[in-house]
């Protein structure tokens, strides 16, 4: 099934996921930088989790596949890199333990592991097209936010989104049940950060 079925098909899902309040709190400046913060490190995690499942996926994904998902491993790679960076400017620890839903994305790529591959092959064109759409979302974000909006909405990221796209879609299937584990997943992961507090003054 063509992959713009799986967005049409499944809207609230994608809608909960990408215009979430941490999204537009981002947007207008209301969220709290603690908040941001702990947002970020999870992220970071959740980055180091995601390019061993891409790189698993590259092993075993047929040859059509192979370039975009290596292109989107050596990228993530780079992402890494700016996350140290970025922790070292900002003071911030990436080496703390996973909160739940960081947790539960990584027990999810774990799965997506033993799925087959054009399953596993959607689910991570999910995760990037739900990433591009929720930070389109936030966009342009509040002053102290911008530069971090506009890292996750570039033009080069658009066009890997749309190369998974195409590469799930040349193998086909109906793959429903994990694009929507992975849009739940999404929305938790906004979720965690946006505890008490976590709107308002910094």
């Amino acid at each position: 099934m063509p992959t713009s079925d799986l967005i049409r098909d499944h809207a609230g899902a994608w809608e909960r996921a990408t215009r979430h309040p941490f999204l537009l709190a981002v947007r207008d400046g209301s969220i709290r930088t603690g908040a941001f913060d702990t947002w970020l490190v999870q992220d970071a995690r959740y980055v180091a989790d995601l390019l061993r499942f891409q790189a698993r996926l590259l092993a075993r994904a047929p040859r059509p596949a192979q370039a975009v998902l290596a292109a989107g491993a050596v990228a993530l790679v780079e992402e890494l890199a700016w996350f140290e960076e970025l922790a070292g400017r900002r003071g911030l620890d990436l080496d703390v333990p996973r909160l739940p839903a960081t947790a539960a994305y990584a027990e999810l790529l774990d799965r997506l592991d033993a799925a087959e591959v054009p399953a596993a092959l959607t689910a991570l064109w999910a995760i990037e097209r739900v990433y591009l759409a929720a930070w389109t979302a936030a966009a342009p974000g509040a002053p102290e936010y911008a530069g971090y909006v506009a890292h996750w909405t570039t033009s080069g990221f658009a066009g890997y989104v749309d190369g998974l796209a195409a590469a799930a879609d040349a193998l086909g299937g109906r793959h429903d049940a994990v694009v929507l584990e992975v849009l739940d997943a999404e929305t938790a992961f906004w979720d965690m950060a946006m505890g008490d507090g976590s709107l308002g003054a910094a």
